[in-house]
């Protein structure tokens, strides 16, 4: 990774922001109205509609009656997300492409800022930053860019292996069109994790760089969200990602100079976080003694005996066992401090380089 000074974006690129919309019409206006108001490029909004059932596509029609720069896509049945996504990015035009959920917003000045980096480094494919979450009030952005971030394909790639997630929320995502066009779209046959196979596809393509400082987008939470909310929800994600990542290496395996290892680090971190998950939600109850606890365990013990190297796991290991053996209430308390501790400082190093 290096770390670049920022530059102005001295051209005025025209961006295509893909917003899918089911049963979110009461969000629309501000997702639209958020993309409208970018300053420095040109916006397509394309607004695609799957079979909403509360008048989503009438409040859709009505924004588009107002802009000619948006345009409406109805599905007659439902057709699902994925669907729906590749739906509407079959139609941009722009030289780069942002999917917007009809529920979250862009922040002011979001796209200039990720067109200055891809103009900036023609080598780039996929740029993102941060995007914090909020519940009602859309709050004040951060808009102070502090510095970019470049990486080379395989090196992110590297990093997103080790951590074994997705590093990035979504609506703060922009890819340069023509690698999309490459890709062909997200996967249909990864829903739980189509995000984070298009983000390495896009990866092995190109460069990858971050806009770092600024608010990129806002992320909203509310109780129709699709996030994990249960443990059948945990176990899904945990399997999903599996699968993602061994859809990749299979296409991508062999572009890659590493890849031994870095299939072995996906293999140690969906086994330490698994067995952290697991492990955690046992001690803090959460209706862990379920079925959906127990298939939880089974998943990070099945995922701890796929290590290919198990010294890298054993110091983890070690330390969840030895929580599993913990009674005292203090102790068991200063253990799960630590833990908390830890993942809140993984999530700050996340925040500022977004790795």
């Amino acid at each position: 990774m290096k770390m670049v000074r920022p530059t102005r974006l001295e051209t005025i690129p025209i961006v295509s922001v893909v917003i899918p919309c089911y049963n979110y019409g009461h969000f629309l206006p501000d997702a639209v109205a958020g993309v409208l108001a970018q300053p420095g490029v040109d916006v397509e909004v394309i607004i695609v509609d799957d079979a909403s059932q509360d008048g989503s596509v009438a409040v859709a029609h009505q924004l588009a009656s107002e802009d000619s720069r948006v345009m409406v896509v109805e599905h007659e049945c439902n057709q699902g997300h994925i669907a729906t996504y590749n739906d509407g990015l079959k139609l941009v035009t722009g030289d780069y492409v942002v999917l917007l959920s009809a529920d979250d917003v862009l922040a002011p000045g979001s796209l200039a800022r990720s067109a200055a980096l891809m103009e900036a480094h023609p080598e780039v494919g996929l740029v993102y930053g941060y995007a914090p979450s909020f519940e009602s009030e859309i709050p004040s952005a951060r808009i102070h860019v502090r510095s970019w971030s470049i990486w080379k394909g395989e090196d992110w790639i590297r990093r997103i292996c080790h951590r074994g997630t997705n590093l990035i929320t979504n609506p703060e995502a922009m890819i340069r069109r023509e690698i999309l066009t490459n890709i062909g779209g997200y996967d249909p046959d990864h829903p739980h994790a189509a995000d984070m196979l298009l983000w390495m596809q896009a990866a092995s393509l190109g460069g990858v760089g971050r806009v770092n400082g600024p608010d990129q987008a806002f992320y909203r939470v509310h109780g129709d969200n699709m996030h994990i909310t249960d443990f059948g929800g945990i176990v899904a994600d945990f399997e999903g990602r599996a699968r993602a990542f061994e859809s990749f290496f299979k296409v991508h395996g062999a572009q890659l100079s590493k890849e031994p290892a870095l299939r072995a680090s996906v293999q140690v971190a969906l086994a330490r976080e698994s067995a952290r998950t697991a492990a955690v939600a046992r001690h803090l109850g959460a209706g862990y003694s379920g079925a959906g606890g127990q298939e939880l365990t089974a998943l990070a013990t099945s995922y701890r005996a796929l290590v290919s190297t198990p010294g890298r796991l054993q110091q983890t290991r070690d330390w969840w066992e030895k929580l599993g053996r913990i009674s005292h209430p203090l102790m068991r308390k200063t253990y799960l401090t630590y833990d908390r501790l830890s993942w809140a400082l993984r999530w700050r190093i996340w925040r500022r380089y977004g790795i």
